[in-house]
């Protein structure tokens, strides 16, 4: 199996940054495409940053040019810089892998969420 370990998120003021890191763990065989996704309260959940292996990113144009993604594969973690907060990106953000453990198919993996709450 695959579990995935989030942290990071907190309060901070509009104008703040925080990064959040996800870890995954377990019998991977391999990793692909990575990212955050956060939900607000009310809202679907909706994309916010990709990263495939190979990569290449991918980024709503709400937080282009505020957030990077980045990954590490030696360490199966995935992270997103968040600068320049806003109040409307607070919300609760979930990471995702999509992941092929030993003996099995590529599957989607979901965080279990950690919030961010940025007050204005």
């Amino acid at each position: 199996q695959v579990r995935l370990e989030e942290s990071g998120g907190g309060l901070v003021q509009a104008g703040g940054s925080l990064r959040l890191s996800c870890t995954a763990s377990g019998s991977i065989s391999s990793i692909g495409t990575v990212g955050w996704y956060r939900q607000a309260p009310r809202n679907q959940r909706a994309l916010v940053a990709t990263v495939t292996s190979g990569g290449t990113t991918n980024y709503a144009d709400s937080v282009k040019g505020r957030f990077t993604i980045s990954r590490d594969n030696a360490k199966n973690t995935v992270y997103l810089q968040m600068n320049s907060l806003k109040f409307e990106d607070t919300a609760v953000y979930y990471c995702y892998v999509r992941a092929r453990p030993y003996a099995d198919n590529w599957r989607d993996y979901w965080g279990q969420g950690t919030q961010v709450t940025v007050s204005s």
